[in-house]
Order: structure tokens, then C-alpha cells, then sequence
């Protein structure tokens, strides 16, 4: 029976490819494909369904599938597309069997039912599979991706470096600081460290233990830790915690900060006139001599 169920398919495949494409064309305003250009859509449409043909009469997966699944991952289409595809070419090809019941000498449901499922479920599990790792790999590539630009320790001078902080900070970040901080005093030689949380949007109880830890391991290393970009609210928070930053020293903006710890470097910034000043002092004191 299967056999003359699918010979009725593959011979009116043109019949079904078009109640195919009017049926995800009448649904396309409802999903994101609405977004994408009527000539890619339409290519896209026409290859997803040779596709799936393919499979239907081989009785098996391609590697036409393959090729077809890491293009649609590539050009980022969403997964509904695969899965309300392949829903409609169950549908429609159901309903053309029903009406042709007599040249396959059946008009039990069940029986045609079960044979579309044979045909669609493997094409599913296998796009979906494919589709799921690849974004799975995707994803954990720019986690790591973002891990590694989330907490650079930057040296902005001999022995002074700059951690800025952007976003929340959890637990696993928490942790990440602190290996980048410990492994960038090292290697940097630095014996001052502005960590900057100017962009951190909440500062409360674990935050706070965090930098705290962070700020005692930098000092039990042999460098001085300063905390910079505390805006009066998280000052105010701070406070209210009843949080206890007065072992390292504090800074409400990066410069004030950058300015200790040129201190700190027995270092200082000074301009033009002053030095031009200094030399000219130094001068005379020689010509008195």
C-alpha cells in the first residue's frame, strides 16, 4: 500500500507542490518570513520541496538535506519555517490522497496517515536535529566569545592597568573576573588596578562580595586595587547594605582614580608650562654655579 501511495504522490508531485506553496504562501504574513524578499522566498520554497520529494522518493534522507538545512541556519531563518513546512506538506499531501482514494484503492485515514508520517517525521527530527546543534555550537562559540571581552584587563600605563566592567555580574562572571584580574596583574607586572564599574547597572550585597574578593586577592599578590565609577546611588546603596569598602581605596570617576594611582607610582601629570618651568629653574640654579 505504501508503495501505491507514494507513486500517486511522486506522479501529481506538480498538483501537490502548488497546494503546497499556496499554503505557505496564505500563512507567510503570520511568521517572520514576511520580512524576506518575495524572489528568496519563492527560491527557497521551491528547493525546500524538491527537497523534501527527494527524501519521499529515495525513502530515506539526502545530503540535499544537509546542504539545505546549514543554508537556511546560514541565512538565518527561523526554525518555525522548517516545522510549519514540513506540518503543510503533511496536510496538503493527506488531503491529495483522500481525494485520489480511488486509484489507490483506499479511503482508510489511518492508513494514509501513517504512510505521510513515515515520508515527513524522519525529514523533521533530522532539520531539527541539525538545526538545534548548529545553533547549540553557535551559541556556546559567542559565549565564549563574550566571556572574553567581558572582562579585559586593560594596561593603560607601566604598572597601572584598567578593568572596566559593563552589564550584571552573576556568580560564573563573578569568577572570570577574578581569573582575569589575577592572571593580568601577573602578566602585566601591574602594581596598581582600576577596576571600573561605571557600567555596572546594580551594585548590591553579592556584587559587592565579589569586588571585595576580587580586591583582597589582587592585594595578597602584592598590588593595590582601586574601585572607580561609584555614582552617588550606588554609593547610597552601598550605605544601605551596610557593605564595608574601606580596605582598598574608592573613586567616583576614572580619572580620580587614574590620578592615585599615578600616585601610588610615585608618578604625576604635569603640563607643558610646568615642566618648560622646572627646566628653566633648573637652568639658572646651573649658571649660578
Amino acid at each position: 500500500m505504501d508503495r501505491k501511495l507514494k507513486e500517486v504522490v511522486l506522479e501529481n508531485s506538480n498538483t501537490i507542490v502548488q497546494m503546497w506553496l499556496e499554503d505557505v504562501n496564505k500563512n507567510r504574513k503570520e511568521d517572520i518570513s514576511s520580512t524576506i524578499s518575495d524572489e528568496l522566498f519563492e527560491s527557497t520554497n521551491r528547493e525546500f520541496v524538491n527537497v523534501i520529494f527527494a527524501c519521499v522518493e529515495k525513502q530515506g534522507l539526502t545530503k540535499d538535506l544537509d546542504a539545505f538545512s546549514e543554508r537556511l541556519i546560514n541565512l538565518g531563518w527561523p526554525l518555525s519555517y522548517i516545522t510549519d513546512g514540513l506540518q503543510s506538506f503533511r496536510r496538503v499531501t493527506i488531503h491529495f490522497i483522500l481525494q485520489e482514494s480511488e486509484k489507490v484503492d483506499t479511503d482508510n485515514f489511518t492508513v494514509i496517515l501513517y504512510a505521510v508520517d513515515e515520508w515527513v517525521d524522519p525529514i523533521i527530527n533530522q532539520l531539527v536535529s541539525q538545526y538545534s546543534g548548529s545553533w547549540e555550537n553557535i551559541v556556546s562559540l559567542q559565549r565564549v566569545a563574550l566571556q572574553e571581552l567581558s572582562a579585559p584587563l586593560i594596561p593603560v600605563m607601566e604598572n597601572i592597568t584598567v578593568m572596566p566592567l559593563i552589564g550584571t555580574i552573576d556568580t560564573e562572571r563573578a569568577k572570570l573576573i577574578m581569573e582575569n584580574l589575577l592572571d593580568g596583574v601577573i602578566k602585566h607586572n601591574a602594581e596598581v588596578v582600576l577596576i571600573d564599574i561605571t557600567g555596572v547597572p546594580v551594585v548590591d550585597t553579592m556584587v559587592a562580595h565579589h569586588i571585595i574578593q576580587a580586591a583582597e586577592a589582587v592585594r595578597l599578590i602584592g598590588s593595590t586595587c582601586i574601585l572607580v565609577g561609584i555614582r552617588p546611588e550606588i554609593a547610597q546603596t552601598i550605605v544601605n547594605l551596610g557593605i564595608d569598602l574601606s580596605k582598598f581605596p574608592t573613586k567616583s570617576s576614572l580619572r580620580k582614580g587614574f590620578q592615585t594611582a599615578l600616585e601610588l607610582t610615585n608618578r604625576k601629570i604635569i603640563s607643558l608650562q610646568e615642566t618648560d618651568q622646572e627646566i628653566g629653574k633648573l637652568l639658572d640654579s646651573l649658571d649660578k654655579e
